[in-house]
C-alpha cells in the first residue's frame, strides 16, 4: 500500500512538472492547460501504469507542440498594450514605453524597460516600434527618445501628435530620420508602407468613446505583416463601434490576420463582439489594456472574461499560430 502512495504522489509531481513547462510557453490555446490539470486529477484518483504512461505520451507531445510553434511566431507581452512580435528574426514591438498607469493598469517592469534599452535578449535587434496613440498609458516621449538613441537600428511609425512630442523634447535630433509621422483623420483611407520585411498598414480608427470624448486623440490601428507570413493587429484603444471598419470592409477582407490584440473591452461589448467575428475575423485574439484588478484565476473573472484569452502578466507569450 506504501508503494502505491508514493509511486501516485511521484507521478502527481511529474504531472506538476509537464504543467509548470507548458505554463511557461503560454501557447495561443490556453485552455490547454485545463487538459493537464484534469490529467493530474486522474493520477491523483491512482491511474493505472499503462493509463498514466498513455497521458504523460500524450501531454509530452502537446509540450513539444508548443515548442515547436515558438520557432515560428510569437507574441510577447510587455505590460498594458505593450507587445512585441516575433517571426524568425524579425522583431516589431507596439506601445512598449509608458509611464502613467492611471492607478489601474499595468507598468512596464523595470527590469524590461532596461532590456529594452540595452537590446538583451529577447530585445534585441528589434526591427520597428509602433505607438497607437500618444496617451501617458502608451506612450513616453522622453523614454522614446533615450530608446531610439540607444538602439539605432529602430525604425518608429506613430501618429503626428506623437512624433510632435517627440520634437518638442529633442527638436534637431538625429532620430527623425528613422521616425514615420502619421497623419491621418477619420475616414481617410488605410496606408501601407515596405520596409525590409514587414508590410505596414495603418488606419485611424478613434479612441474609445467617440463621438462624446476622446475627439482629438489620433487613434492607430497598425496591421503589421512580417516576412510575408505572419499578420497581426494592434487596435491601440479602438472604439468599438461597427461605423469604424464599415466603410474599409474591403481592407478588412484584403488579409487574413493571424492575432490580434484588441482592448479588453471589445469582448465584453456587443459591438465589440460583432466587430471582432465579422469584420476582422482573426484566428485568435488576446485582450490587452487589462486592469490589474482582472483576476488572475479566470473562474474568478467576470463572466465575460471566462472564455476569452487576456494578456495580465508580464512575460507572458502566446504561440501565433497561421490563420
Amino acid at each position: 500500500m506504501r508503494w502505491k502512495v508514493d509511486a501516485i504522489q511521484g507521478r502527481a509531481i511529474q504531472c506538476r512538472s509537464i504543467q509548470a513547462r507548458i505554463s511557461q510557453n503560454r501557447s495561443t490555446d490556453f485552455f490547454l492547460l485545463k487538459g493537464i490539470v484534469a490529467m493530474k486529477r486522474i493520477v491523483q484518483k491512482g491511474a493505472s501504469g499503462i493509463v498514466w504512461r498513455l497521458l504523460c505520451f500524450c501531454a509530452l507531445i502537446l509540450q513539444s507542440s508548443l515548442l515547436l510553434g515558438d520557432s515560428s511566431a510569437t507574441a510577447h507581452y510587455l505590460a498594458n498594450e505593450g507587445v512585441m512580435v516575433v517571426h524568425g528574426d524579425t522583431k516589431v514591438v507596439f506601445d512598449p514605453l509608458f509611464n502613467n498607469d492611471y492607478g489601474r493598469y499595468q507598468l512596464l517592469p523595470e527590469n524590461m524597460k532596461q532590456a529594452l534599452y540595452s537590446g538583451e535578449a529577447p530585445y534585441n535587434d528589434i526591427d520597428a516600434v509602433f505607438v497607437s496613440h500618444s496617451h501617458q498609458d502608451h506612450f513616453s516621449p522622453l523614454d522614446m527618445l533615450k530608446l531610439m538613441r540607444l538602439r539605432q537600428g529602430i525604425v518608429l511609425y506613430a501618429p503626428a501628435q506623437a512624433v510632435d512630442e517627440l520634437k518638442a523634447s529633442a527638436p534637431d535630433d538625429a532620430i527623425f530620420k528613422r521616425v514615420t509621422g502619421l497623419q491621418l483623420a477619420y475616414g481617410d483611407k488605410p496606408v501601407v508602407y515596405k520596409a525590409n520585411d514587414l508590410i505596414i498598414e495603418a488606419v485611424y480608427i478613434p479612441h474609445s468613446g467617440w463621438p462624446e470624448r476622446m475627439l482629438d486623440v489620433q487613434n492607430i490601428a497598425f496591421r503589421i505583416t512580417l516576412q510575408n507570413s505572419t499578420t497581426v493587429l494592434h487596435l491601440g484603444d479602438a472604439d468599438t463601434k461597427d461605423a469604424h471598419y464599415e466603410g474599409d470592409a474591403e481592407y478588412w477582407n484584403e488579409r487574413e490576420i493571424d492575432m490580434a490584440f484588441p482592448p479588453y473591452w471589445y469582448f465584453s461589448s456587443k459591438n465589440g463582439q460583432h466587430v471582432l467575428e465579422n469584420r476582422l475575423r482573426p484566428g485568435h485574439a488576446v485582450g490587452i489594456h487589462v486592469p490589474t484588478a482582472m483576476p488572475a484565476k479566470v473562474q474568478d473573472r467576470p463572466e465575460d472574461f471566462r472564455d476569452r484569452d487576456l494578456f495580465t502578466t508580464p512575460g507572458e507569450i502566446r504561440v501565433i499560430d497561421k490563420h
